[in-house]
């Protein structure tokens, strides 16, 4: 088949399970649908693809929603969450602490294998770095796309279970409604900041690049609505897509031994993602929800889908994410040099 032939059949398979869940009224349908139906399709042995930039140009709509959030009030606020801010290289050593012998010595993995697959950093960034470093990218893919898909489907579930969150707060107004002249800078705010973020090597680009031009025109007072309903929405379908194409041509075996093993990781990351959120809000001026969601090991896009819904504060949940992402990132590098050496 084409590369056209396999994204349309990838985009009906996602559509269907988009209106599945639709349909029986699931919990966010846009995102959850079609990541279940690729999961199934790609099981299944279904040929899948991804929709490349498309998919990437999505996150663009996430980091303008961070970005829009960045008000003047909220950056008077962002100083009382310094000392949870500080707490997150802490709980990066605590998560290789537990996940590098765990997958070193309980899964029989090489330690760079066994510290990128445990690093909650970037799919793609701690495949890049690990396989530079001798990892095994197969099996980090695998990982990490199964931490992210996970905590994706855990956290929503943990915020109903334990924080009492309905998930049911509206995600943008509908585009009709807003000004012509805020849509506009919108789509300035997200075509600009990608690719001049791409341009200045800026990491994770797509979100980042555009996040920092809608906060420069929200603190200006450009800015005071988050994108339209509709862009939410679509941004939520590609993601959740991305995430079920991953697993295309998993085997069995795989399944056994990798997946089986990221379930029990993340679970334990989980736990102690929670425990931050249950401990947290005693000592920093945040909430419980809040906190859970700033602490989980989910993918940033993913976990500003989750802010969004949930009603969270999001420019403190996404700060906690940008330092966890960042710390990771340029951790990577030197780690992959100290792994080196001393195998040499």
């Amino acid at each position: 088949m084409s590369t056209l032939q396999l994204r349309t059949q990838t985009f009906v398979i996602a559509a269907a399970g988009t209106a599945f869940f639709w349909w029986f009224d699931f919990p966010l349908p846009f995102l959850f649908g079609p990541m279940g139906a690729c999961l199934v399709a790609a099981f299944s042995g279904v040929s899948l693809k991804g929709f490349g930039q498309v998919s990437t140009g999505a996150r663009t709509i996430l980091g303008v929603a961070v970005g829009a959030t960045l008000t003047p009030t909220l950056l008077v606020q962002l100083p009382q969450v310094a000392p949870s801010l500080a707490i997150v290289p802490l709980y990066i050593a605590l998560i290789g602490l537990i996940g590098v012998p765990f997958f070193k010595r309980v899964c029989g993995y090489d330690t760079p294998t066994a510290y990128y697959a445990a690093m909650p950093g970037g799919l793609q960034d701690m495949v890049i770095f690990g396989q530079e470093a001798g990892a095994n990218p197969r099996i980090l893919s695998l990982v990490h796309a199964t931490r992210v898909l996970l905590i994706v489907t855990l956290a929503p579930v943990l915020l109903v279970s334990l924080f009492g969150v309905s998930l049911s707060n509206p995600i943008g107004a509908p585009v009709s409604s807003l000004p012509w002249y805020e849509l506009a800078l919108m789509g300035f705010a997200a075509i600009a900041g990608w690719k001049g973020g791409e341009r200045l090597g800026l990491f994770g680009a797509s979100i980042l690049g555009p996040m920092l031009v809608a906060a420069c025109f929200a603190i200006l007072g450009l800015i005071e609505h988050r994108p339209p309903k509709e862009a939410i929405l679509a941004a939520q379908f590609f993601l959740g897509t991305a995430l079920g194409v991953q697993y295309m041509g998993i085997t069995w075996r795989e399944f056994r031994q990798i997946i089986a093993a990221a379930v029990v990781f993340v679970v334990l990351v989980a736990v102690l993602a929670a425990c931050l959120a249950l401990a947290i809000p005693h000592v920093v001026p945040m909430g419980q929800m809040e906190a859970f969601l700033a602490f989980a090991p989910g993918g940033q896009a993913e976990m500003t889908v989750l802010a969004i819904v949930a009603g969270a504060d999001l420019g403190v949940v996404i700060a906690h994410h940008l330092v966890r992402i960042v710390l990771v990132i340029t951790c990577a590098p030197l780690a992959a040099r100290w792994i080196k050496g001393a195998a040499q």
